[in-house]
């Protein structure tokens, strides 16, 4: 029987203020895709709750109707993962933006999910304080998406993703029950149900507040800009600097494409635009250690070949740089009409390779690719650039970021590194995981959510998603992409 989303409206109207409930078609358009724009599924519903009790009472009613429900947070994430696919109830935290509690003493910070990643160092940064984990979006991402999808970001490398630095959370289950996962400390002597949690995508419930781990702003930070003639002399330089035992906070590369689209929005003299390659690394810690850091950091980036290498040490000149960097998407944004942002994993090793192979498969299917990435750990973000008005091009988008994901998996890396599966990559988990291990997941899954209520027909292949995945083979061209490189 089909759902009234009409009385479920005016039931919900009776647990929420009127305003927390959205039922007009062209104000739910505002949520008819998130950062992923080449599908779009307007939600038939929507509420913005503002408390944990008011979450609890939304879902319990939903277990109560049989209603799935997807949580969203800023609705910046790049995987389709707060799309509604399915009729759903939509459950925005967005309200949620209350800073719970400041614990300097014990370095942690309580914050509801609506609350933007920017805004918690912002909230410490006066008392020498600043949270690690800086997603590219940090203006405007939420703390509830970052530890839906475990977000990452420049700093990862270092000091890890959005997992290391969760301490508790408060959590709704898709029954509606209010539970806790982790405590103060970072090490529990139990089941890391937290853990299990983080990256979960919304499949296990809706996180209401959030305890996070606070660290202190080191002594010194020194940014280095080396600038190469190939994308392989940049990569040598990111072996060759991880290799000598020297741990950046960060390093990141762009492409030549990425730097005249930055350089044509910010100005000249930020980066060179006519380097084939650009590296940043950001070096922290005492005085003397970074000294080191730095001084072996530019000789090794000589000797793999940088024609150049600019060291900033004031803290304008260091923002100056990594403002180019977390524009460059906005950059590109500027010079194309549309376009897709992957999330493949690679081994720093083969990033070379992999480059190369990604630059000869652009080119066999037509389309531009721009590459700007976490060199240190692998983590490649290629932003297929393309007309979205141009007959069949989002077939053939789709096929090059599917041959893209062959190509990782077949590197020895993985299908996404911190922006998720859902939608978007569902139908390639297979290919990294056998039956036995989606088995074992969905077991996972069930115990949250027996009802599979929460965020359905995400993460996982099923029959009426992607049917075709189970039996398709590697049949996307990746073979003759590598046999031109490796």
């Amino acid at each position: 029987m089909p759902l009234d989303w009409s009385a479920l409206a005016d039931d919900l109207r009776q647990l929420l203020p009127p305003r927390a409930v959205v039922s007009r078609p062209q104000e739910l358009l505002s949520y008819d895709c998130d950062g992923l724009t080449l599908d779009r599924h307007r939600p038939p519903l929507a509420v913005l709750p503002e408390t944990t009790a008011e979450v609890s009472a939304v879902l319990k009613l939903c277990h109560a109707r049989g209603v799935p429900f997807v949580a969203r947070g800023s609705g910046t994430g790049l995987s389709g993962g707060a799309l509604v696919e399915q009729p759903a109830l939509l459950v925005v935290t967005s309200r949620m933006r209350q800073v719970l509690e400041v614990d300097l003493p014990n370095l942690c910070i309580r914050v509801q999910p609506g609350v933007i990643n920017s805004w918690v160092t912002r909230t410490v940064s006066g008392a020498g304080f600043y949270y690690a984990p800086d997603p590219s979006s940090q203006v405007i991402c939420s703390i509830g998406g970052n530890v839906a999808e475990n977000s990452g970001g420049v700093h990862c490398l270092k000091y890890g993703v959005t997992s290391n630095h969760v301490l508790e959370l408060e959590v709704v289950l898709p029954d509606g029950t209010v539970t806790t996962l982790g405590g103060g400390v970072a090490e529990q002597p139990e089941l890391d149900l937290r853990g299990v949690f983080i990256g979960s995508e919304g499949t296990l419930g809706i996180a209401t507040a959030v305890t996070l781990r606070l660290l202190r702003v080191p002594e010194t930070v020194e940014v280095l800009l080396a600038d190469f003639t190939s994308m392989e002399a940049a990569g040598e330089a990111v072996r060759a600097v991880t290799a000598a035992g020297v741990l950046p906070a960060g390093m990141e590369i762009m492409d030549n494409l990425t730097l005249r689209a930055v350089v044509a929005m910010l100005g000249e003299g930020l980066y060179p635009a006519d380097a084939a390659a650009a590296l940043l690394i950001e070096l922290d810690g005492s005085a003397r250690e970074v000294e080191v850091a730095a001084g072996l950091s530019e000789r090794l980036c000589r000797a793999a070949g940088a024609r150049q290498v600019r060291r900033a040490c004031t803290a304008d000149d260091r923002n100056r740089l990594w403002q180019g960097r977390k524009s460059a998407i906005s950059a590109l944004g500027r010079l194309y009409p549309s376009y897709y942002l992957h999330d493949g994993v690679v081994p720093r090793s083969r990033l070379p390779m992999v480059l190369a192979a990604i630059d000869a498969l652009a080119a066999g299917h037509g389309l531009p690719v721009a590459n700007v990435f976490h060199a240190g750990d692998g983590n490649l973000h290629p932003l297929i650039l393309y007309d979205g008005s141009e007959p069949g091009v989002a077939e053939r988008v789709k096929a090059l970021a599917a041959a893209i994901l062959d190509l990782c998996i077949e590197a020895g890396g993985s299908i996404t590194g911190e922006h998720g599966v859902g939608a978007d990559k569902r139908c390639y988990l297979d290919r990294m995981y056998g039956p036995a291990d989606l088995a074992l997941m969905q077991r996972v899954r069930s115990a949250f959510d027996p009802l599979t209520l929460a965020n359905p027909g995400k993460l996982f292949p099923t029959p009426q998603t992607c049917g075709e995945s189970l039996v398709r083979g590697r049949q996307l061209g990746v073979s003759d992409a590598l046999a031109q490189v490796f």
